[in-house]
Parts: structure tokens; C-alpha cells; sequence
């Protein structure tokens, strides 16, 4: 007897219907075709457990099973119950009327109940495209499908379930998702808020202006001065994530499998901070079977580097061609995939080997020679992908002490969100630029216009202070986005002295 039954396969963010064939035949066998890796080919003992502990059976007949297209590779144990439901259709076991207009997927325990899979999302968006009536997978994974709306999708917990749900109309409760109320939990209280912050007024003036204008940031500063703490707390004043943003960022973290079963949807921006000896693949993505990589996993969100100079160079050279087109690209000889990267990067770090320079008060400091080689691991094409550059220094006890709480984050969000409402409008017209940190020199021009004073302060500056040709531009977009805190239309003179300020790295005796 022939059957079919549907699964489907994840390659990048994106799905592909699988149609799994079966034939059973007279003879002895069990012969499953089609490209399938380890996992598949071991399912046959999984699911004939499982059938053999709920009442059913794998039949000693000759069974084929074809994984169409068979030129493309599955892999995984997600198709654990596609297989088992096929076989027991196959095999006259059970008589489902209308078992091809669902897709089906699920890994399968020994006795029959059934684990998570990963890229329910994906699925979930492909099984809609395709004019499916619905989506049967573990009850694990059924939050994150309900998200897409106008698909019933059935949550089941053990194979029995979906075996009543075809054979004695006993049907899977369908879940629902209320995809506003998530959105009012995110804007609850945030974990990390600026409000706890003592002191360090300055660097939360220089992460509003980088929030506001989704602007690369690098803090500079000895142990203990707060930089990681500060860096925490960036995405409590980023704006909430539009639908459009959280079905992106939680579509990339269903295909990891990163996904908590009680959420569904991600919501909050996402903040990844890895490890100083990540590999190059870990962070851009990739391996025999490519995966996201933490920089996609930090799409809308914040990628923070910790002591950025310990990361390896190859590691820190991958990122340029991400931070410029704000995706990835992998290729492989039979297939490429693509991942959405678009982060705002937060890196910090000493000044040099000790954690100070030319700090009296400490008892070890380092030479200039010492912090320009300490620096000079860091390229210069990658620090001209970072606008902001500022020092960060240690709290005195005077202000730690202090009991008053400081702005909180969400009274900061609702200027960075304003600021954002404008850039949008700006560059509404552009489909490439949605931020002032993504302008070109094209769109400085027209949208940074200065007058005489301004640019006679910025001539002034850059000769003073011999600030490098890369730091022009960035002066200009830093510029732009704090007039647009204030709802400046034009760049005034005060914006651009302070825009000047943060760019400590291009001045003399850092690395020049």
C-alpha cells in the first residue's frame, strides 16, 4: 500500500516541505531512502519501541520509505513521528482520512511520548504558505507555531494523542497564542535598569546617544569601572521589538533550539555576550551543517565582546562583512544560507595589558609602548565600524554611597524611542538605511548639512586634537542622532562638540 505523509526540513531561518512516501509490500525489510544523516536511520528502532509499548507495530513486511526531494539532506530525530504515523497508515494499522493536510514532526521517546524539536516557527510559517490545515509536533514547541496566526496547531505529548486524533476523531486540543499580551509582559519592569547605576552619568549619556542611533560603541577602562554592568543594561532602553522584529529574532532562535517552551514568542532584545575564545564559526555561524552563529543570535539585539583585544584576530576580522551588510552569508558546494545579522555591537576593554595607564594611584601601570601593542590587536577597518569610543573611569566611594536612584531605564527609552520615530521618517524613502549609524557618505551629505560655525568647530577640532579622516563621518552621524534626542532639525554647534568627544581612540597617543 502507498501512503504519504508531510514533514518538513530547516536550512537556514527558512523551511521546505518534505514528502515522506511509504510502501508496503510483500517481503522483509525496512530500506529508508532519500538522504537522510544518522539520527533518521535510527529512528526505526525508536519508533518501533514506542508502537510496540502503546499496542502497535512495525509490520514484517518489506517497507520503503522515500524522503522527498531526494537530492536534499534531512537530518535530525524530528521526523521520528512523521515516520511512525506513515507506517501505521501504511500498514492499514490506523485509517486517518485526511492525514496529508498536516504536517507532522516530532522526536519520539521509547515509550511513545514525545520530545522537542527545533525550527517550529519556520515550519510553522512554511505549513501556512503551503495551504496546510494544520501542524501536529510536541506540545514543547506548540507556543512558538501558534504565533503564526490562520494555522491550527495541536500540542501533543505522547504518540497516542495524535494516533486518537486520526483514528477515533478525538481531536488535539489546538493552541492559542495572544501575541499582545506577550508584548505587555516585555514592557514590565526590566531585570537590569539604568536607575541601579551610581554615578557614571556621562557613559549613560554616551549609551542613550548609541541606543538612539542603533550607533557601535567601545568602553575603555580599568577593572571595575563598570563597563560590563553598563553594557547589561543597553537593551532596557532600546525600543520594544515590533511584531515584524520578534518573529525574525525568535525564527533564529527556534532553528537553535534556544526557545523556553513557556514564551513562544520572543519579545525582549536579545543580548548575547560570548566568550573571549569563541572560534570564528561559533560567532559568525556555519560547520558541516551550518547553525546561526551568537552575531545572528544578536539580530535586533546587542552583541557584547568583553576584553576585546582577547578575542582572536581571525575572530574579530569575520564581523566586518556582517556589521556592513547586516546578514550572513555561508555557502557550501551543494547550498547557501543566509542569517539575518543586524546588532548593535558593545565592546569593552582595558587600556592596556594591566588594566591601567598612567594611573598614579595604581600599583602597576604600563608603558605607552605596551598599551599601543595591547592595542594593536584590535584592526583599524574594525574600529571604523564602531562610532562611539569613550573612556570609562572608577565610581568614587562618595557617589556609591549615595541613596537616590538614578533616571530609570524606562523613562530613557521614551526619549530613545522618539529619537528613532525620527530616523524612520528620515530614511523612510531608503530601503537601506534605518538608522543614522547605517548612513553612507551619500546620505551624510544630504542629511548632516552644517553651518558655518559648526563646521569651523569640527575643522578646529580635528586639527587640535589630530583626530583621524575615519573619524569625520562618524562625528557627523554620532551628531545627528544627539540633535535628534532634542528634536533638532538642524546640527547645531553644541552637538557636534559633543559628538567630538566621543571618539577618544583616534586621538594622539592612543593609536596614532
Amino acid at each position: 500500500m502507498l501512503n504519504k505523509v508531510y514533514g518538513s526540513a530547516v536550512f537556514g531561518v527558512e523551511a521546505h516541505t518534505i514528502t515522506v512516501e511509504f510502501n508496503v509490500d510483500n517481503g522483509i525489510g525496512y530500506h529508508l531512502v532519500g538522504l537522510p544523516d544518522n539520527a533518521i536511520k535510527e529512528s526505526n528502532f525508536r519508533i518501533a519501541a514506542a508502537l510496540e509499548n502503546n499496542g502497535f507495530r512495525i509490520p514484517g513486511k518489506k517497507i520503503i520509505i522515500n524522503m522527498s526531494p531526494a537530492d536534499m539532506r534531512k537530518e535530525g530525530s524530528a521526523y521520528d513521528l512523521t515516520l511512525a504515523i506513515g507506517v501505521l497508515t501504511a500498514s492499514g494499522q490506523i485509517k486517518p482520512p485526511n492525514v496529508e493536510r498536516y504536517i507532522i514532526m516530532g522526536e519520539l521517546s521509547l515509550d511513545g511520548s514525545l520530545n522537542p524539536i527545533r525550527g517550529a516557527l519556520p515550519i510553522a510559517v512554511k505549513a501556512l504558505e503551503e495551504g496546510f490545515k494544520g501542524f501536529i509536533l510536541p506540545k514543547q514547541n506548540a507556543k512558538e507555531a501558534a504565533i503564526v496566526k490562520g494555522l491550527k496547531v495541536y500540542g501533543a505529548s505522547h504518540i497516542t494523542e495524535v494516533i486518537n486524533h486520526f483514528d477515533k476523531n478525538i481531536e488535539i486540543e489546538v493552541t492559542t497564542f495572544d501575541i499582545q499580551e506577550e508584548f505587555a509582559k516585555a514592557l514590565d519592569q526590566p531585570d537590569f535598569d539604568f536607575a541601579d547605576v551610581k554615578g557614571q552619568e556621562s557613559i549613560k549619556r554616551c549609551m542613550e546617544i548609541a541606543a538612539a542611533g542603533w550607533h557601535n560603541i567601545i568602553l575603555i577602562g580599568p577593572p571595575g569601572s563598570g563597563k560590563t554592568m553598563l553594557a547589561k543594561r543597553l537593551p532596557s532602553i532600546l525600543p520594544p521589538m515590533t511584531l515584524h522584529e520578534a518573529l525574525e529574532t525568535t525564527k533564529i532562535h527556534s532553528v537553535v533550539g534556544r526557545l523556553r517552551a513557556s514564551s513562544g514568542l520572543m519579545t525582549q532584545r536579545p543580548f548575547r555576550s560570548p566568550h573571549h575564545t569563541i572560534s570564528d564559526v561559533a560567532l559568525v555561524g556555519g560547520g558541516q551543517y551550518p547553525q546561526p552563529g551568537e552575531i545572528s543570535m544578536a539580530h535586533n539585539g546587542v552583541l557584547f565582546l568583553d576584553e576585546l583585544p582577547e578575542f582572536k584576530r581571525s575572530v574579530l576580522e569575520v564581523m566586518r562583512q556582517p556589521l556592513e551588510d547586516l546578514e550572513v552569508t555561508i555557502s557550501r558546494a551543494k547550498f547557501t544560507v543566509r542569517y539575518p545579522s543586524s546588532f548593535m555591537l558593545v565592546a569593552s576593554m582595558n587600556p592596556s595589558p594591566s588594566g591601567f595607564f598612567n594611573d598614579p594611584s595604581s600599583p602597576v601601570t604600563s608603558s605607552p609602548a605596551e598599551m599601543q601593542r595591547y592595542m594593536g590587536k584590535i584592526s583599524g577597518p574594525l574600529l571604523d565600524r564602531i562610532d562611539i569610543h569613550v573612556e570609562v573611569t572608577p565610581v568614587p566611594f562618595e557617589k556609591l554611597t549615595v541613596e537616590r536612584r538614578g533616571e530609570p531605564s524606562i523613562v530613557i527609552r521614551e526619549r530613545v524611542t522618539k529619537a528613532l520615530a525620527l530616523q524612520t521618517l528620515r530614511f523612510e524613502s531608503i530601503n537601506s538605511v534605518h538608522y543614522n549609524a547605517q548612513m553612507q557618505t551619500k546620505h551624510i551629505r544630504k542629511f548632516c548639512v552644517l553651518y558655518e560655525d559648526s563646521k569651523s568647530l569640527l575643522k578646529h577640532a580635528m586639527e587640535r586634537l589630530n583626530l583621524s579622516a575615519r573619524a569625520y563621518d562618524r562625528i557627523l552621524k554620532v551628531a545627528r542622532t544627539i540633535a535628534d534626542l532634542e528634536a533638532s532639525k538642524t546640527i547645531e554647534s553644541k552637538h557636534i562638540s559633543e559628538a567630538i568627544q566621543y571618539r577618544s581612540l583616534d586621538r594622539e597617543g592612543w593609536l596614532n
